[in-house]
């Protein structure tokens, strides 16, 4: 693709993926509660969006700042986000995160990249999430969606989930930025899959390059 073709992608995208699902995330930070998408992104690492929402919902009924969630025992906590990948270490870092924001932010969220990368857990993905999601902050929120789908595009040609976001924020127009994760990952979960994407389904396939894509349907 042309670096000038991505204006004309992301009015497709956002045309197209008004009938997919909002990912979780998303849907449970719509208020602009910087700390359950914290909490709730923290969850999703390596699960289902499924899972996820049931998993979050079940811990923010119980327990839904950081107080609270700090009185409950991590055995508490691992048993409200099971089935979550990797709950028992999930917990441990919740229960850290919010030892962490009482004890240094008065059980405030910072809207900061540096400070929310310092916590446990925390990576950039995570903290670009909170910055867009929870505050309305500019970032980029890389996933492996958002770097698949930009490679395969043409767009960057990176290695990893940071490069790209590094690439990203010296060339995606910055009115992209906030919306670009929620569009990439609705388009990756539906059509441009990991293995055998829908090309033939694909309404920005014109402008795609179709980097390493062996099979497709």
């Amino acid at each position: 693709m042309r670096d000038e073709d991505i204006s004309e992608i992301v009015k497709i995208l956002k045309k197209v993926t008004k009938t997919f699902a909002v990912p979780s995330v998303t849907e449970i930070g719509a208020k602009h509660n910087p700390f359950k998408v914290l909490i709730s992104t923290i969850i999703s690492l390596r699960t289902k969006d499924i899972v996820t929402s049931k998993a979050s919902l079940a811990l923010f009924k119980k327990a839904s700042t950081p107080k609270n969630i700090s009185k409950l025992s991590e055995t508490e906590v691992e048993t409200l986000i099971y089935p979550a990948g990797f709950y028992k270490t999930k917990a441990k870092n919740i229960k850290k995160i919010c030892e962490i924001l009482l004890e240094k932010y008065g059980g405030i969220v910072p809207n900061d990249i540096e400070k929310l990368l310092a916590l446990p857990g925390v990576g950039r993905k995570t903290a670009n999430l909170v910055l867009t999601l929870g505050f309305g902050s500019p970032g980029i929120c890389v996933d492996i969606h958002v770097h698949r789908i930009f490679n395969r595009l043409g767009y960057v040609s990176t290695k990893t989930p940071d490069e790209t976001e590094v690439v990203l924020r010296k060339k995606l127009p910055k009115k992209y930025w906030i919306v670009i994760n929620d569009l990439l990952v609705m388009y990756g979960q539906n059509l441009c899959r990991p293995i055998s994407p829908f090309c033939s389904k694909c309404k920005i396939k014109k402008y795609c390059s179709r980097i390493n894509i062996d099979t497709h349907r």
